[in-house]
């Protein structure tokens, strides 16, 4: 991907919704704008590594946003009795009490959530309309069947009605790994999808783990634990929200 680095002020903010470019223009006339604690001006040129800020200004806001290896059994929304949810698990760490998910992982799939306090992206995360990919590994507790690969691909009717009512599932990408593991890629999430595309085709899901969405990878980043996006990966994650 190129360089999206340096970039002129007024496109920064705007690219980070702040604000219009003619907006930005006005706040940096207004003297309010801000590159690594030194006034910025028309046409000043920000690096991946700059600090802008916005001052004076009561309405501005930092937004920040997190990986998170969510655990097994920890609920994303919508939490009942006897169960605990992601803020339970992060109210005794650093992170800040604004930050939701983006997204979900159902209680018995474990792996990568979004955390953040930028509202702003949830619809393009979210709506399938943008197409963004998300990827899976998934354990089987009965071995693949031969076709398995090509039906996933072809897409689902996961609503078990005749296909001219139920709904199919969008193409997607399937790599087996072994005759009991497979990784897939997703641009669509259906509520437990993947679940429903597998008992669809007569397999069972042992083990449901995210690893990726766009370009914000999970690693080896241990269950439970966070980590900040910042820099160029979350330079190329806001550009592909907006894009």
């Amino acid at each position: 991907m190129e360089n999206l680095y340096p970039m002129r002020i007024n496109k920064y903010l705007a690219w980070k919704k702040i604000s219009t470019r003619r907006g930005a223009d006005d706040l940096i006339e207004k003297k309010k704008v801000f590159i690594n604690n030194k006034l910025a001006v028309l046409g000043s040129r920000v690096n991946e590594s700059d600090i802008v800020e916005i001052k004076g200004d009561k309405n501005s806001k930092v937004y920040v946003y997190f990986a998170y290896n969510k655990p097994i059994d920890t609920i994303t929304h919508s939490q009942q009795k006897g169960e605990h949810d992601i803020k339970e698990d992060l109210k005794n760490t650093t992170l800040q009490k604004d930050v939701f998910p983006i997204g979900r992982l159902d209680k018995n799939s474990h792996g990568l959530i979004i955390l953040t306090n930028d509202g702003r992206i949830t619809d393009q995360l979210l709506n399938p309309k943008y197409s963004h990919e998300k990827e899976y590994t998934v354990k089987t507790s009965n071995k693949l069947r031969s076709n398995f690969k090509q039906k996933m691909e072809a897409g689902v009717n996961i609503e078990g009605l005749p296909a001219q009512t139920g709904y199919i599932t969008k193409k997607c990408k399937v790599n087996i790994i072994n005759d009991f593991t497979f990784k897939v890629i997703l641009t669509e999430g259906k509520k437990h999808q993947i679940r429903r595309m597998c008992s669809a085709l007569f397999q069972e899901i042992a083990d449901l783990k995210r690893e990726r969405i766009m370009n914000i990878k999970l690693g080896n980043l241990k269950s439970g634990a966070f980590r900040e996006i910042k820099g160029e990966e979350l330079a190329i994650f806001l550009n592909m929200c907006y894009t």
